[in-house]
């Protein structure tokens, strides 16, 4: 049930994956108890789901118990206990806690780098989180230097197709749109576009997150007509797949409202 649950959210379906991840957190608890590191597990891929479906705040409840209880359990170096806390430095951000955020990821990061090693993709993982909430805090510069050092890693250790590989070509992507490098992010999303496609799916959310990244890029460069028609596309995938109320279909509503303002289309 557990790797069903598992193989169900990687391939984008959130609410399948939910409903299995509560039941399998739920057995658990009454076959193995509170505290063993199975039932722990569970806990922590129950919060990684609500928070992929953008509920944030009950992600960020359920990972501060995980992690108390595997700091008790485990240990503070312990695997288990490291990737709860870059877990939970991710809700920080997505709440919008940044220096929360930052401050937990280099936490994570410098046990990972002592306890795995530099290329370890645990340690690749830290890295790019690590990367995105330094561009999220303004630091675009020393984000962009962990982002490059990050894809170049992932390249050499995971390959050019893997998931993990094009997250990184996606975040450098967008850390180039934030410094005004349009035409480099340009190609960059086009890229990741292209690949999640292939690799995950049309409907994939990361695909649709590349689709939507794209537009915005687009739109930057003022070629608003293909901006707005990628919108389209992007906002019928997250209606579809995430459903009306996601905060990834709530800001492809806002984007694509803006750029159809661009076109004359709608009145400001």
């Amino acid at each position: 049930m557990n790797d069903l649950a598992l193989n169900r959210r990687e391939l984008g379906d959130l609410q399948d994956a939910h409903q299995l991840f509560e039941k399998t957190l739920a057995a658990r608890r009454r076959v193995l108890g509170e505290d063993h590191p199975a039932t722990l597990w569970s806990m922590n891929s129950l919060a990684v789901t609500r928070r992929r479906l953008g509920d944030y705040h009950g992600a960020r409840e359920l990972h501060e118990q995980t992690l108390a209880a595997r700091r008790r359990v485990l240990g503070e170096d312990h695997p288990d206990t490291l990737w709860s806390m870059n877990n939970l430095a991710e809700t920080h951000r997505s709440i919008g806690d940044l220096q929360g955020a930052h401050q937990l990821h280099e936490q994570a990061l410098t046990a990972y780098r002592r306890v795995f090693g530099d290329n370890h993709p645990y340690t690749l993982q830290s890295m790019d989180n690590l990367a995105v909430t330094r561009r999220d805090l303004g630091d675009l510069q020393g984000a962009h230097q962990l982002h490059e050092q990050t894809l170049a890693a992932r390249q050499r250790v995971l390959g050019e197709d893997h998931p993990d590989t094009l997250a990184s070509i996606n975040n450098l992507a967008e850390t180039r749109r934030a410094l005004g490098n349009l035409r480099h992010a340009r190609e960059l999303h086009e890229q990741a576009l292209a690949s999640r496609r292939q690799v995950l799916g049309d409907d994939h959310p990361d695909t649709l997150t590349s689709m939507h990244n794209l537009a915005l890029t687009r739109r930057a460069l003022g070629d608003f007509q293909d901006a707005r028609d990628l919108l389209e596309q992007a906002l019928a995938g997250r209606r579809r797949v995430l459903g009306e109320d996601h905060p990834d279909t709530l800001r492809s509503i806002k984007d694509l409202t803006q750029v159809q303002q661009d076109l004359g289309e709608l009145w400001p």
